[in-house]
């Protein structure tokens, strides 16, 4: 009988406001490179970093649904739309663990994500807890594996190889404010659904 590995869970959240290309290839690669055994997408409650309003919880989780539904082994999670009061990596971290006794934990960051990650609550906990996963540009630190600069010593870091990714949710958000077309920078589906809703018609940025 062989020993039985833990199960390998990987966590990625974020506003998703709009869920773009980028994030879809972001979850590809941690569910290829990790090998996890389970992705769970974590749409943000109430983001306690952002200073401008989110789009409705439920148009949020419809479009991560839309963007995500379609993995393999992918579970979208909704319990930080509804956790009351400010929504933290941590307090889904510890959820986990305790729903989960074993499971190796795996965090999918952004680049952006990891290198603000000091200024998170609790943050020596989320290094303690999980696996820093981070979205690698390519470039030659990528290739040596090397974490960004500012991202604590004592995480453990996995760097996720990804291919040049320019899209981003702000840039989703001004091109649909200036009614210009996003089907390049979002899944179709997202597309539609932003269309039928007339999501993101009269913001600024």
């Amino acid at each position: 009988m062989g020993v039985t590995q833990p199960p390998r869970l990987g966590v990625f959240g974020g506003a998703f406001d709009p869920p773009h290309k980028a994030h879809v290839v972001l979850a590809q690669a941690a569910l290829e490179q990790l090998q996890l055994d389970e992705l769970r997408i974590f749409p943000t409650g109430s983001a306690w970093h952002r200073a401008q309003a989110l789009t409705a919880p439920e148009h949020r989780l419809a479009m991560a649904q839309l963007a995500f539904g379609q993995l393999p082994r992918t579970v979208i999670d909704e319990r930080e739309l509804r956790r009351a009061g400010p929504t933290y990596t941590v307090d889904t971290l510890r959820e986990l663990q305790a729903e989960r006794a074993g499971a190796q934990l795996f965090l999918v960051l952004g680049e952006d994500q990891a290198i603000t990650l000091t200024r998170w609550r609790e943050w020596e906990a989320i290094v303690q807890m999980a696996t820093l996963c981070v979205a690698a540009r390519p470039d030659a630190r990528a290739h040596a594996n090397l974490a960004p600069a500012g991202v604590p010593e004592q995480a453990q870091v996995r760097p996720l190889r990804l291919p040049s990714m320019p899209e981003s949710a702000t840039e989703v958000r001004e091109r649909l404010a200036q009614h210009l077309p996003v089907t390049h920078l979002v899944p179709s589906g997202v597309a539609s659904y932003i269309a039928r809703h007339h999501l993101y018609q009269n913001q600024e940025h």
